[in-house]
């Protein structure tokens, strides 16, 4: 079925769960297999995108149920990447990209990648003093999107938290900028415009909160997302800075999802990933592949615990 497990070599389940994302994208694999192959044995053992690729053969050619990432760990090693460590699944992401990234030595590689995985969006600071206003636009590779608004209630949909995160925010009291018109700091609209999105979008959902003592808790509460995302239909005009063109290709259909079990300190990552070859959801629980319902999937809307 091409749906190969990857055995824990070391609380890697969340490192297992994304390079099971990395590897189900037909579209990435297409670029990590035109890669130039290091030169000498050292080069090899330390370039990620190297060890990434040898992975991928040996998942597609074994017939094994599950197969070692052993070699891909070492490697990361050396990137303080670690073992027997609790990682969270969005910085290692990151983590992960930029390491590809930057050892790709082909341009033409490296811009494919970006196509395939970077957000471009506009941030406005105006203020509310006078006419004075900057606008910035930087690179994104999630939409890091809030879970709770302003008022700190729980949003109820995926599309609630898309709308939270590009609604204009009022920068008052201590948070006031300083404006070079006004010579002061002054009270500021900062908001954020969408310009472009990639071939594949990865949404980041912030299910933790900061208390007062300083302590972090994960944000378990039930939050469905659709199979289906169209960006027309939820942000405005004024939410967006792109072409006719551009924004006709803001339509999506889910791939995968990254879950966590547990608190935020200890728990447990399987990623639900369906085969763009087969149309098939798989659940993807370290060694152990299954294939799986729209029902499963939906498991991940929430809760403290999830069963696979």
């Amino acid at each position: 079925t091409g749906a190969i497990g990857l055995y824990n070599v070391g609380l890697n389940c969340c490192l297992n769960s994304l390079l099971q994302v990395f590897l189900m994208n037909i579209h990435f694999t297409r670029i990590l297999r035109r890669i130039t192959v290091p030169l000498c044995a050292e080069q090899k053992r330390r370039n990620v995108p190297y060890q990434m690729l040898l992975l991928l053969e040996e998942m597609q050619r074994g017939k094994q149920k599950a197969v070692s990432p052993i070699d891909l760990a070492r490697c990361l090693s050396a990137y303080r990447v670690k073992l027997f460590v609790q990682h969270d699944a969005a910085q290692l992401f990151l983590t992960l990209w930029n390491l590809i990234k930057r050892q790709m030595n082909k341009p033409e590689l490296v811009e494919e990648l970006n196509d395939l995985y970077t957000i471009c969006v506009q941030e406005h600071l105006a203020c509310q003093k006078c006419s004075f206003e900057t606008k910035r636009n930087s690179s994104m590779l999630t939409l890091p999107l809030p879970v709770l608004d302003s008022n700190s209630h729980m949003l109820k949909t995926l599309e609630d938290c898309l709308q939270c995160f590009f609604h204009p925010e009022e920068l008052t009291d201590h948070n006031m900028c300083f404006c070079e018109q006004c010579g002061r700091k002054t009270p500021f609209l900062q908001s954020m415009k969408l310009v472009h999105l990639p071939q594949t979008l990865t949404i980041h959902l912030k299910r933790f909160c900061f208390e007062k003592s300083a302590y972090i808790r994960k944000l378990s509460h039930y939050l469905p997302f659709p199979r289906g995302l169209d960006f027309n239909a939820i942000l405005t005009e004024n939410q967006c800075q792109a072409d006719g063109d551009e924004k006709a290709a803001w339509q999506y259909e889910l791939f995968a999802v990254v879950a966590h079990s547990g608190s935020n300190s200890c728990g447990h990552y399987c990623a639900y990933i369906r085969s763009l070859t087969e149309c098939k959801w798989y659940c993807f629980n370290d060694s152990e592949v299954c294939q799986v319902s729209w029902d499963d999937v939906k498991c991940t809307y929430g809760h403290f615990n999830l069963h696979w």
